[in-house]
């Protein structure tokens, strides 16, 4: 029993501090390699903030549209919990993201559960389903926009050709490809052999929700509001970058393709266990804005360029700054509407209470 509470205790200790040591190293890294004094003057004098206001309006917007949908989700399981409610957790599950990287979604399951006095799992179901769909439209704009933009990334490629020379040999190495088709197998192995192991049992229990959570958006009435949701919620996140270029003089005129292809780039860095992008986000939007002549000297190993930098930093600290006061503002209205409800529980049992002393 000790030794699960230990190995529990450290996985979740390596949860917390593998991003955090992974993003600050990036942020480090970063800020070693950049002219500081530069990015002060840039700040001081090259950035209008009005257009920093409104992109982070649109952000707030974003998360609307992520609650919106999600209720969707939620009512295909017969959960229905306010849309304050679940506003309240997109807004905690950002903020609680910027501490333990990925746990805000659990929280929020936890969280809805909870109040709704529903089953965990099946809100943490239709979670998954709400993150891979989002999964599904990066892989889809990442397509979109390498056809879009090939000369860029093709000019880059041929100005860094050990790139070129990388992605080339990660495409056709027999070790990647046999590793593939060693993990085809073991997924199909996992769901036709019968065993009674279980870790195995937690894997295909974990799987299982994994695809529940995500086919319930196919059979779920209000398809199509899911689709314009996510057609919403990613349009705010492009427009919001897109916006945030008019704030800088050196950005303003880079036009709808370039921010498109910062935006997937900034996308895909994500997906690297970092708290709220710290040092991954601002490297790949660095790299993507040297692809479009800020920062043309771009080297991952350094120096970085300081407009290109200082974009990154501005943009990047704006969007974390609303966070934390959309986080704040969350745990407030979560902490009212707990004592709220407990006080009409509280209510009713009096009332219940009352009524048996008269008889």
């Amino acid at each position: 029993m000790e030794k699960d509470k230990l190995k529990k205790g450290f996985g979740k200790f390596l949860q917390f501090f593998v991003p955090v040591v992974i993003g600050v190293g990036l942020f480090y890294f970063l800020c070693k390699n950049v002219d500081i004094d530069q990015m002060k003057e840039i700040m001081r004098s090259e950035i209008n903030y009005w257009w920093i206001g409104a992109a982070l309006i649109i952000s707030v917007f974003s998360h609307v549209f992520r609650a919106l949908r999600w209720r969707l989700q939620l009512r295909a399981l017969g959960v229905r919990p306010s849309t304050s409610a679940l506003i309240n957790s997109i807004f905690g599950t950002y903020a609680v993201n910027l501490i333990f990287p990925r746990l805000g979604e659990v929280w929020r399951s936890g969280y809805i559960a909870d109040r709704e006095k529903v089953s965990f799992t099946k809100v943490l179901g239709s979670m998954v389903g709400d993150r891979l769909s989002d999964t599904f439209t990066v892989l889809f704009l990442t397509f979109i926009t390498f056809f879009l933009a090939q000369s860029a990334f093709i000019s880059f490629l041929d100005t860094y050709p050990q790139a070129k020379d990388g992605i080339y040999n990660m495409l056709t190495s027999p070790l990647i490809w046999a590793l593939g088709v060693i993990g085809i197998a073991a997924l199909v192995a996992l769901f036709t052999v019968k065993t009674s192991n279980k870790f195995v049992l937690k894997i295909r229990t974990l799987v299982s929700n994994l695809w529940n959570g995500f086919i319930v958006v196919a059979k779920m009435d209000g398809k199509w509001w899911f689709l314009f949701y996510t057609i919403l919620i990613w349009g705010c996140y492009f427009t919001q970058l897109y916006v945030a270029t008019f704030a800088f003089s050196y950005t303003a005129s880079l036009g709808l393709i370039p921010t498109l292809v910062i935006f997937v780039l900034s996308s895909i860095s994500m997906g690297i266990p970092t708290n709220g992008g710290l040092g991954a986000w601002h490297i790949a939007v660095i790299f993507g804005l040297s692809l479009y002549g800020v920062g043309t000297n771009f080297n991952p190993a350094g120096p970085f360029d300081a407009s290109a930098s200082t974009f990154a930093m501005v943009v990047w600290g704006a969007q974390t700054l609303l966070l934390i006061v959309l986080g704040i503002y969350a745990f407030v209205s979560m902490a009212i509407d707990r004592s709220r409800i407990k006080a009409g529980i509280t209510k009713i049992e009096s009332d219940s209470d009352g009524d048996g002393m008269s008889l």
